[in-house]
């Protein structure tokens, strides 16, 4: 029988040893049984897939109920309050690093570009699932719009959320920016996201698990190595409790 990453992270749940998204247990010992597998999976899929090759969509019928909420429910800091007391008014994605045009886009600037919908599942660390509706500008624009530079490798996303006084942060490399289904999500279920899922924009990359689908983003950042952020693993969560890089699933 073959076990996949995603049948494994479930019997783990199902037996009681995730307690959520964000509190993987730290002992090295589960991390190895957890990530061994993770580091098999990344290899045969970026070896053996298509990584361009589409997630699954659904029909409207479809989607869950209840869409819980994962991560942060508020940044809560006095900037963010500030940003979400204006409805994001004045809050701008500032898009800089190794691009040619740095830039500071509006909300209703992304809301002007070309959106994209799609009906996928989201599909969290700790073994829950739930199929949403999600809105949003493809990255590759917003890329495209400020010319990435040749040097550039991976896309850092800086976020307004904060846990235990450090900055929360993801990055992707340049296959999963430019992936067609890779959006920076202004909306969900045919409305604007709510605080609790991260407004006014997040990340939607829908071939990796949740962890990855960072919320509240405040600047893009165009790096050429990884070591530019955090303290070098690639995001927050990595960085303090030795989440894998990359996330496919």
């Amino acid at each position: 029988m073959i076990v996949t990453r995603r049948k494994l992270i479930g019997s783990l749940a199902a037996g009681g040893l995730l307690s959520g998204c964000d509190k993987l247990d730290n002992s090295p010992s589960f991390r190895k049984i957890l990530f061994s597998a993770e580091d098999a999976h990344r290899f045969l899929q970026r070896s053996l897939t298509d990584r361009m090759a589409l997630a699954r969509e659904y029909r409207p019928d479809q989607m869950s109920p209840v869409f819980r909420t994962n991560g942060t429910n508020n940044p809560g800091t006095p900037e963010y309050q500030a940003l979400a007391g204006t409805n994001f008014a004045d809050w701008r994605l500032q898009v800089d690093g190794l691009v040619s045009r740095p830039m500071a886009l509006s909300l209703a600037q992304l809301r002007s570009m070309p959106t994209r919908t799609q009906i996928t599942r989201h599909d969290c660390v700790e073994g829950w699932s739930a199929i949403g509706k999600w809105h949003g500008v493809p990255l590759k624009l917003v890329l495209d719009l400020a010319g990435l530079r040749p040097d550039a490798r991976y896309i850092i996303f800086h976020c307004a959320d904060r846990i235990g006084g450090a900055a929360y942060y993801e990055s992707l490399d340049l296959v999963d920016a430019f992936h067609p289904q890779t959006i920076l999500a202004w909306g969900m279920n045919d409305n604007l996201l709510t605080v609790g899922h991260g407004a006014p924009l997040r990340l939607r990359v829908e071939r990796q698990l949740g962890y990855k689908h960072a919320k509240y983003v405040m600047r893009l950042e165009a790096v050429d190595d990884l070591r530019r952020a955090g303290r070098g693993k690639g995001g927050f969560w990595e960085d303090v409790a030795d989440y894998e890089w990359y996330a496919g699933i």
